[in-house]
């Protein structure tokens, strides 16, 4: 019997995963970006969906993964649509 478990635990504990909220330094790191990037991405509208309880600046990595998923091309001749 394996040792991971595949019930509604692990498929809870995965949901919980990509709904949880990172940092931007965390953000920053999985879009392989720096922060200054996406700090003018946010002031310019470009960058994935954040959220901003008081003064911090938080991401959800479901929002990350769908703009980074959105942002794939085959070609560099490919216009953004």
């Amino acid at each position: 019997m394996s040792s991971r478990e595949t019930g509604p635990q692990s498929a809870r504990d995965a949901v919980d995963y990509w709904d949880g909220f990172i940092t931007e330094t965390e953000a920053a790191d999985y879009l392989c970006q720096s922060i200054r990037t996406l700090q003018k991405w946010r002031v310019t509208g470009f960058g994935p969906h954040f959220y901003k309880p008081g003064r911090s600046v938080r991401y959800r990595r479901r929002d990350l993964r769908t703009w980074a998923e959105s942002r794939m091309r085959a070609s560099t001749s490919q216009d953004a649509a």
